[in-house]
């Protein structure tokens, strides 16, 4: 669900905003990104920003 809504992303987000977007607790969310960006699927154009590693 996360990885879909930065799909859907016309620019990077914050992870509060993937959060809400998602319906989700933010530190859930914090996790995962963790985990994706570990695994390279997401980078951080700026801090505390996310996006789809293109």
């Amino acid at each position: 669900m996360i990885l879909a809504q930065f799909k859907s992303a016309k620019e990077p987000m914050k992870a509060g905003e993937i959060a809400e977007a998602c319906g989700l607790d933010k530190k859930e969310v914090d996790k995962v990104i963790a985990q994706l960006k570990k695994d390279g699927k997401i980078d951080s154009p700026k801090r505390c920003f996310y996006a789809i590693k293109k």
